[in-house]
C-alpha cells in the first residue's frame, strides 16, 4: 500500500506555482531590455560595416571579424592616449571625491558647530542649480588660471561634489556615536577618529560612491568639450565623437571605440559589485 502510494506521488505531475515564477520573468525581461543596448553596442562592433547596415539587421554576428578595431587603431593614433587620459581623470576625481566628500559627510553629521545645520541646506540648495549655467564662469576660471586644453581643466572642478557629501553624511548618521566617544576616550584625535572608525565603517557607501563617481567622469563629455583642443589631450568620450566625418560617419569605427571604452566601466562595476549593492540598500534598515 505504501509502495502504491509512493509510486502515485511520484507520477503525479507537480504544479508550477506562478506566483513564484513571474517575479523572475518580469526579472528576466528587464535584464534583457537593460542589456540589449550593451549587446547591440558589441554586435555591431565586431560587424563589418557594410554588414552592420543591413536591412534588416542581423541579431546575430554573422560576420564576426575585428576589422572594425584594427582599422580605429590605425586611423585613431591618439587612440590609446584618449583612454590614458580618461583613466587619469576619472581615478584622480574619484579619490579626491571619497576624501572630500567623506570628510564634509563627517563634518555635517557627528561634528556640531554654529550654523551646521544652515550650512548643510545651503549646500544642498546648491543641487537645484543647473549644470550649464555654471559652464561659463567655470570657464573663465578656467581660462585665468592657464589651464585650458590641460588634464587640470578637468580634473579641478571635480573634486568634490554636493551629491557625495549628502550620500556620505546620510550613511555616517546612522554610526553609533559611542563608537566616536569611545576612539576619542582611548586618545583619538579627530583625523585618527576619521581614520580609523569613519573610513572602516563606510565601506558600503565609499564603494557605492566610487562607482557613482567613476562613471560619471568616464562618460562625461560637454566640460572636457570645452576645454580640451588638442587631440592628444581628448578623452574617450570626446575623441570617440570626434571620429564622426563631416558627411560620412563609419559607424563600425564609431562603435568599435565606444566598445572598447565601455570595458573599464565594465571592470570596475565588477570589482565594486558588492559594495555597491551595500550601498544601495544601507537606507533600507534603520537601528
Amino acid at each position: 500500500m505504501a509502495q502504491a502510494e509512493l509510486k502515485q506521488r511520484s507520477v503525479t505531475p507537480r504544479r508550477i506555482k506562478w506566483g513564484s515564477v513571474a517575479p523572475w520573468l518580469v526579472l528576466l525581461i528587464v535584464a534583457v531590455i537593460a542589456l540589449w543596448p550593451m549587446y547591440w553596442l558589441y554586435v555591431t562592433a565586431f560587424t563589418p560595416t557594410t554588414f552592420s547596415l543591413k536591412t534588416p539587421p542581423d541579431f546575430f554576428p554573422v560576420h564576426a571579424d575585428i576589422s572594425n578595431f584594427q582599422r580605429l587603431l590605425s586611423q585613431a593614433t591618439d587612440y590609446w592616449s584618449w583612454g590614458a587620459n580618461s583613466l587619469t581623470i576619472s581615478i584622480v576625481i574619484t579619490l579626491f571625491h571619497l576624501l572630500f566628500d567623506t570628510m564634509a559627510g563627517y563634518a555635517f553629521a557627528k561634528r556640531k558647530f554654529p550654523g551646521r545645520t544652515i550650512l548643510f541646506w545651503v549646500v544642498i540648495g546648491t543641487m537645484m542649480i543647473p549644470t550649464y549655467v555654471t559652464l561659463v564662469p567655470m570657464y573663465l576660471i578656467t581660462q585665468q588660471l592657464n589651464l585650458i586644453d590641460s588634464l587640470w581643466a578637468v580634473i579641478l572642478p571635480g573634486f568634490a561634489n554636493v551629491f557625495g557629501i549628502f550620500l556620505m553624511r546620510q550613511y555616517i548618521q546612522t554610526l553609533p556615536t559611542e563608537l566616536l566617544d569611545a576612539a576619542r576616550i582611548d586618545g583619538c584625535g579627530e583625523m585618527g577618529v576619521f581614520w580609523h572608525v569613519i573610513l572602516p565603517l563606510c565601506r558600503p557607501a565609499v564603494g557605492a560612491l566610487a562607482i557613482f563617481t567613476f562613471v560619471q567622469h568616464w562618460n562625461d563629455f560637454l566640460w572636457p568639450l570645452i576645454v580640451l583642443q588638442s587631440s592628444n589631450h581628448y578623452t574617450l568620450s570626446v575623441g570617440v565623437a570626434s571620429l564622426q566625418g563631416e558627411f560620412t560617419t563609419d559607424y563600425g569605427i564609431i562603435f568599435a571605440g565606444a566598445a572598447l571604452a565601455a570595458l573599464p566601466m565594465i571592470i570596475f562595476f565588477l570589482i565594486f559589485q558588492r559594495n555597491f549593492l551595500s550601498g544601495v540598500r544601507m537606507g533600507a534598515i534603520k537601528g
